[in-house]
């Protein structure tokens, strides 16, 4: 199912949800029932929870969009990196710099197409991507220089080297969803206590008040799902791309 087709329906149930107790409420009260009458306190509550409850939201978006964004600066740095042994290799003698440009393709290659499937579906990297990244060591580790020049460029890739595999380290760390199980029931439950105080306002059944009643619940739906979907920053619809990839190595995975 499309997960803007997940969100359409969310809102809509809200929407749906609130409307229609808001009828059933008003059927079961006298014709003689007041509804302007609202005590100063519950207006106060009703205040209260509104605004602690936004800045809940407000920081829970900021958390989850922050973590997408680190998630894709792992991806560039990366590589990157592997850019600057592709291309720093070039100083050493043509076997050891075609075996060292051909292992960074095929460690590309495989972090774009069968690792990049992996990330989404099991929010896991491969042993396969770890074992072409250690070939990519090992090539740059074990080459001995035999020029000063050579000798120069031996560090500055080594250096290249370990900050590829970091970033491979810190995306890992990224793969899976960010937001803790406690905070989930603190906004979906904080999201019924907030939405539920409209009732506690004796809303009416104006055709003013309810189209403000099934926005305001639709709002909380579509922000949540928006908190869900950055959730998880390589997994889900606005996720972080192998786009880095593509721009340092072209035509490497289709």
């Amino acid at each position: 199912m499309s997960e803007w087709l997940v969100l359409t329906l969310a809102m809509a149930a809200a929407c749906a949800v609130v409307l229609a107790v808001t009828q059933l409420r008003h059927r079961r009260t006298g014709d003689d029932y007041d509804a302007s009458e609202t005590p100063d306190v519950i207006e106060y509550m009703t205040m209260m929870i509104g605004v602690v409850y936004a800045i809940v939201l407000g920081l829970a978006i900021a958390g989850v969009w922050e973590a997408r964004g680190a998630a894709q600066e792992h991806v560039r740095v990366e590589a990157q990196a592997l850019h600057e042994v592709s291309e720093r290799a070039r100083v050493y003698p043509e076997d050891v710099r075609d075996q060292i440009r051909a292992d960074v393709r095929a460690y590309v290659s495989h972090v774009v197409t069968t690792e990049w499937d992996t990330m989404r579906k099991k929010n896991e990297l491969t042993g396969r991507g770890t074992e072409l990244l250690a070939h990519v060591r090992h090539d740059v580790t074990d080459y001995q220089p035999k020029s000063d020049f050579e000798a120069q460029a031996y560090q500055p890739l080594v250096d290249a080297v370990a900050a590829a595999d970091d970033a491979r380290s810190a995306r890992a760390d990224s793969v899976g969803a960010t937001m803790p199980g406690v905070v989930w029931f603190g906004l979906i439950a904080g999201g019924l206590v907030t939405i539920g105080m409209i009732f506690a306002l004796q809303i009416r059944r104006t055709r003013r008040e309810l189209i403000l009643a099934g926005v305001f619940s639709a709002l909380f739906a579509f922000l949540l799902f928006l908190i869900w979907d950055f959730d998880a920053p390589y997994s889900r619809g606005i996720a972080a791309t192998a786009e880095p990839f593509h721009m340092m190595f072209p035509g490497i995975g289709g």
